[in-house]
């Protein structure tokens, strides 16, 4: 009866990937969240059709189903950190990604290995998981979109709890604290991986269009959008205190956040949020933070007065905690870096520099 009842949970969780599959290939997804959504959910199919003991495949076939189930925590890491618009650098897209994949080459085809490819494997994809919880709840507040910041609450730890517990039960499987064999240790984990898949279905069902779907709609206006606003007495009164504040500098308030400028401002964080998000066209404090302090950091750095001034203190100057995560904001706005702005401007000319500016 268990044993019946585990193969129809499996099988309800298949059809429940296929059907949520199909959705997302026929709606207009944002490219850079599709591709990752379609692989975690083909993922969870690899891992059923790997799982199930009826539908095991077997031979070289079954080194291909596995890889695409080992993928699975990857592209929930993956998808969940573009959905929160913290795309992770692309050298630690490609490392995780190896890593994984190196793990699975060792695990499957170095038999003399075991079990350290397993394990890395595993370990590799619950470091992705803590990863993911750790951008989700613990940088929340940066983030003025409200239907985001309700999904920063619950989808990372709930898909990271049901990810994380299918891996954990994997690993003690293979140390033997669980039999694998087991019907209730089997029915447990179907149980999980339904909860997983109608998780995500109800999350791409239930989630605003706005974040899932194309949108004209960017981190931060664009370098020469001039907002058109239309702002109530409140909005017109809160807006002109936030733009004297940031003429005066509030900006270079290191580690200055959201709560912390609507203190300076005397008015409520919900509303400093709703009018930097939906009047200034902004989605994230650190994106409206970063335009000030970069505008600032455009101008030192094209002074010829300012010339023999490091760059470290020009980011420091500026509120940031560290010349990296300055350099890095920089080429966000500019496409360039600091030192290399800098020469343009002072040494081959501000044609070059417009030059430079317009192709980025």
């Amino acid at each position: 009866m268990i044993e019946e009842f585990n193969y129809l949970l499996r099988m309800i969780a298949l059809g429940a990937g296929l059907m949520l599959l199909a959705q997302i290939v026929a709606n207009s997804v944002r490219t850079a969240i599709k591709w990752p959504l379609v692989g975690m959910i083909v993922g969870v199919i690899g891992y059923l059709v790997n799982s199930t003991p009826l539908a095991a495949p077997q031979g070289i076939f079954d080194s291909l189903v596995d890889l695409v189930s080992l993928s699975t925590p990857f592209f929930i890491w993956l998808f969940a950190r573009r959905l929160l618009e913290r795309d992770p650098d692309r050298r630690v897209i490609i490392g995780a990604a190896g890593v994984l994949l190196f793990a699975w080459f060792i695990a499957n085809f170095l038999p003399w290995t075991q079990p350290v490819g397993f394990f890395v494997v595993h370990l590799a994809s619950l470091a992705l998981i803590v990863d993911l919880v750790r951008v989700g709840v613990f940088e929340r507040d940066d983030d003025l979109v409200e239907q985001r910041r309700t999904i920063r609450l619950w989808l990372p730890l709930l898909v990271a709890a049901q990810a994380a517990s299918i891996l954990i039960f994997e690993m003690i499987e293979v140390i033997g604290a669980v039999d694998e064999r087991s019907m209730i240790a089997q029915l447990i984990n179907s149980i999980i991986i339904v909860v997983l898949m109608l998780f995500a279905g109800l999350a791409v069902m239930r989630t605003d269009p706005e974040l899932l779907l194309e949108t004209e709609r960017d981190h931060a206006p664009d370098k020469e959008e001039v907002p058109a606003l239309d702002l109530s007495p409140s909005e017109t009164v809160l807006h002109d205190k936030l733009t004297a504040a940031m003429k005066d500098g509030a900006y270079r308030e290191p580690g200055l956040s959201i709560a912390g400028l609507a203190a300076l401002l005397d008015t409520p964080e919900h509303r400093l949020r709703a009018l930097i998000n939906q009047r200034l066209g902004y989605r994230n404090f650190s994106a409206f933070l970063n335009r000030h302090r970069i505008t600032e950091a455009r101008e030192k750095l094209s002074s010829r007065d300012d010339v023999d001034m490091p760059v470290l203190t020009i980011a420091m100057d500026l509120g940031y905690n560290s010349l990296p995560t300055f350099n890095r904001a920089f080429r966000s706005e500019t496409g360039t870096t600091p030192s290399e702005f800098r020469r343009l401007a002072i040494t081959d000319g501000t044609v070059e520099l417009e030059k430079a500016t317009v192709q980025n």
